[in-house]
């Protein structure tokens, strides 16, 4: 009789490097055990960088590590707090998942396997640490949207659906249930740090930034100044990262402190939407009555977030030089985001003067609030009309667009004029760009509900299917 195959899952070469900093920064917890463990998706296109051939790995093997949790102990609920809507809640934690494993990818870096909808936790409160499948849902389309946007972002390796029924304020209940496996460059965040203050345990924040710079940051050497440079760079790499939710059109929804990765990567979406128009006031949270995460207030939050970190970081770093350092994210937010919106218009920063692109961008979003056109449809066409010819004649650019009234003359000249400044091999660099920053499918509501329904109402799931293959294929 032959023996069963190993579980790749199972047998990857887990580290304990978190595990390893004791028992000061998590809570060890089972998984709940669930009724059914129907895999629903499984993330191919993230195997290779674990070292794993996608037709080696079975969907059995996706069943048995991430819905009935075999083999691997053990699981770590990590302690945080963090600043929720402005106020500090010392009461948080991962309420309803924990840190699966950590591996090392094929890249050298290490990776975070962490769950969501996994069960109770020391930290759940009155939740039932269940997440919803509309939930899990929208957050596989987010995660894989944002990655193909450009956007550095966790992403999601599977998601099982796992036969139970949840009340929620916010679904039609009773609603299905799923667990999902996020693939992530930290567990770690903001919150963790805040927490260490608040229980007055400087030797245990000290300990955990020593952690955190040998694993995300091997570039900094520890020694006299390697915290302040462990921020400096935290600083830009969020910088960096809300001109690429800008960019991308994006709204996080709820940019609470516990909601921040130390090492700058978005995760966790819940109430995130795509912008259908150019809106600085969109709110993409239904709760978020006062606009606080709105979609053009989240570089101010993203500065003030990493200012909160100035309270623990302090105990180790000089005021001066955390002021210092944080006194470079608006240089580094809009050089970065004027970067990425020129590449979304096809040019590249590099090969035109600075007051060029500027203008450029500007006079789009001036076009963009007075018109109120369609922020990814407009890119869309761009990329799908552009032709030599508008080098030529600027009154051909958009020509066959259904463009709102508005003063499209001077963005055409604006445009024309950058076009003829760039030499033929650049030139046909920009179609290439604007295909590749621009695709054809923007995640926006309708069409996250177009897929869920028939899911919903038929257990149909070509339509979520066919969704992702085009957004993993910029269709």
């Amino acid at each position: 009789m032959s023996q069963p195959t190993p579980n790749p899952l199972l047998n990857l070469d887990y580290e304990t490097a978190i595990e390893d900093l004791g028992n000061d920064y998590y809570d060890e917890v089972a998984a709940a055990e669930f009724p059914k463990h129907i895999l629903r998706f499984r993330n191919d296109s993230l195997l290779p960088l674990l070292g794993l051939n996608p037709n080696s790995v079975s969907d059995d093997h996706f069943r048995e590590a991430f819905g009935k949790f075999q083999g691997i102990r053990p699981f770590l609920a990590l302690r945080y707090h963090g600043y929720q809507f402005g106020e500090y809640n010392p009461y948080l934690g991962d309420g309803r998942g924990f840190l699966y494993g950590q591996v090392r990818g094929i890249d050298g870096k290490l990776y975070d396997f962490g769950t969501k909808g996994s069960g109770r936790t020391p930290y759940s409160r009155n939740a039932d640490g269940r997440l919803t499948l509309k939930g899990g849902i929208r957050e596989v389309l987010a995660a894989e949207a944002l990655h193909y946007l450009g956007v550095k972002t966790s992403r999601c390796l599977s998601l099982i659906e796992t036969g139970e029924s949840l009340w929620r304020n916010d679904e039609p209940s009773p609603t299905r249930s799923s667990v999902m496996i996020r693939l992530s460059s930290s567990h770690i965040r903001f919150g963790t740090l805040e927490r260490l203050h608040y229980i007055k345990r400087t030797d245990l924040l000290k300990k955990l930034l020593d952690h955190v710079i040998n694993c995300y940051y091997p570039e900094i050497k520890l020694g006299e100044d390697a915290y302040f440079q462990f921020y400096a760079q935290l600083v830009k790499r969020v910088a960096s990262l809300v001109a690429q939710w800008m960019a991308a059109g994006f709204c996080h929804g709820v940019l609470n402190t516990d909601n921040m990765s130390i090492t700058g990567e978005s995760f966790d979406y819940g109430p995130y939407a795509f912008i259908t128009n150019y809106n600085p006031n969109f709110i993409s949270a239904y709760f978020d009555y006062g606009g606080r995460y709105s979609y053009g207030n989240q570089p101010f939050i993203c500065r003030l977030n990493l200012e909160m970190l100035h309270l623990p970081l302090s105990l180790l770093i000089s005021v001066f030089d955390l002021e210092t350092a944080l006194s470079q994210f608006d240089d580094c937010y809009y050089s970065n985001y004027y970067r990425l919106m020129l590449k979304k218009l096809g040019f590249e920063v590099e090969k035109l003067s600075s007051t060029q692109g500027i203008d450029l961008v500007d006079k789009t979003l001036q076009l963009f609030q007075e018109t109120g056109i369609g922020y990814h449809q407009f890119f869309a066409d761009l990329a799908a009309e552009f032709n030599w010819g508008w080098r030529e004649e600027p009154s051909t650019i958009l020509e066959n667009s259904e463009l709102p009234k508005g003063d499209w003359e001077t963005f055409r000249q604006l445009y024309h004029k950058l076009l003829n400044q760039l030499p033929l091999e650049e030139m046909e660099k920009v179609p290439l760009r604007l295909e590749f920053y621009n695709p054809k499918t923007a995640l926006l509501r309708p069409l996250i509900e177009s897929v869920w329904e028939p899911i919903a109402y038929d257990d149909n799931w070509q339509p979520f299917q066919e969704l992702i293959q085009k957004i993993q294929t910029k269709q």
